[in-house]
């Protein structure tokens, strides 16, 4: 069977859909040497060596362009697949071979606001308007979507309005996780006492939330700081703007540490007291099982699909109400009890997800 993978979104600098894709990739190659795949990347990748029954395509139409939609349908026919996984859900509109479209969450439909975007007010209504066709038609054509999530397969069902016969063509297939520790590559110079955030600064992850809780909660634990870790884009200088202009008193004690590697980030991990997840709206939610591999305590918002994911390895809270995360948050650092009851179920838990089974169970949707 030949079957394109639309990769043009590759690597852990594109964030989870990137790391996402890297490793659907990696294992591909190990895991199936029956079928032919053909790759669909932006640019070549040199550091990328692929068995024989895989070929890259590159394609130099970024995702969400108009050239996306105009020419990428071309490509495709040209390439006589019989079958194209799009990982995301810019599938273009005049596609209209066989697919599966794999969808992690409907953040935009949740999350309309002119505030979640750095366009300016008639191009923001006018891609809100590409992104609603977009997803409708991939949800209406795809042949199987796979949804990282039963809140996610329920969130499409309950937002298109799916047929029963429609309802049938979504497969909940759960991210992966990598359970390999980084060795720290360097130590790093870090507060003695810190509550970590790991994770971009969309609106909907909450962070105006988060600084205002550690606000008021700070002035009675003046030794702790927060560290936030994410690539320096427009929402996390947006944001880095709100604490200069709004919370002066502790702008010291609010660390933006920007994007960190890997190996580098093992030393966040290792050294923080608290993981806290102040997210409002999750398709999967992997930043707190990451956390949990290195052992850190993890406080997480209870909405979405995290009570899913998580299970009760975790301590939730409402991620509306700032005095119910302060308790919350009081309770996560004083209880030691709780701190190493967690710590065990938050081994547990990861073990649940994996790469590998992701990977397999996709093969089989493939098959099917």
């Amino acid at each position: 069977m030949r079957i394109v993978l639309d990769l043009r979104i590759f690597g852990p600098q594109f964030g989870g859909l990137g790391r996402y894709n890297q490793k659907m990739l990696s294992l591909l190659c190990v895991l199936d040497q029956k079928n032919h795949y053909i790759v669909l990347l932006k640019e070549n990748l040199l550091e990328l060596k692929l068995p024989a029954n895989f070929e890259i395509k590159i394609v130099p139409y970024h995702w969400y362009s108009l050239k996306e939609q105009l020419f990428l349908p071309g490509i495709l026919r040209k390439l006589k697949p019989d079958l194209v996984h799009f990982p995301h859900f810019n599938v273009p509109i005049f596609y209209f071979g066989k697919f599966i479209v794999t969808i992690h969450d409907l953040i935009m439909t949740k999350f309309p606001s002119v505030r979640t975007t750095s366009l300016n007010k008639f191009i923001f209504i006018f891609k809100r308007l590409a992104y609603r066709l977009t997803i409708f038609l991939a949800v209406k054509k795809a042949v199987k979507i796979i949804a990282v999530s039963k809140f996610t397969a329920d969130d499409i069902k309950n937002y298109f309005h799916l047929t029963s016969k429609e309802k049938e063509k979504i497969a909940v297939v759960y991210e992966g996780l990598s359970l390999d520790i980084e060795t720290a590559t360097k130590k790093i110079n870090l507060p003695e006492k810190f509550l970590l955030y790991v994770g971009n600064a969309y609106p909907h992850k909450n962070l105006e939330f988060l600084i205002k809780v550690f606000s008021t909660w700070q002035a009675s634990h003046s030794e702790f700081a927060l560290v936030l870790v994410g690539n320096k884009n427009y929402f996390y200088q947006r944001l880095e703007k709100y604490v200069q202009d709004n919370f002066e008193h502790i702008k010291d004690k609010i660390i933006f540490a920007g994007f960190v590697p890997d190996e580098l980030l093992v030393n966040y991990y290792q050294k923080a007291q608290v993981y806290i997840f102040p997210s409002l709206y999750e398709g999967f939610g992997l930043p707190p099982l990451e956390a949990q591999i290195h052992k850190l305590p993890v406080l997480s918002s209870s909405s979405s699909c995290l009570p899913e994911i998580l299970g009760d390895s975790v301590l939730y809270f409402d991620p509306k109400d700032e005095m119910d995360c302060q308790l919350q948050l009081n309770k996560i650092l004083t209880d030691e009890t709780l701190r190493k009851n967690l710590q065990t179920k938050g081994q547990e838990q990861v073990k649940k997800y994996s790469w590998e089974k992701m990977v397999k169970q996709i093969i089989n949707i493939y098959q099917s």
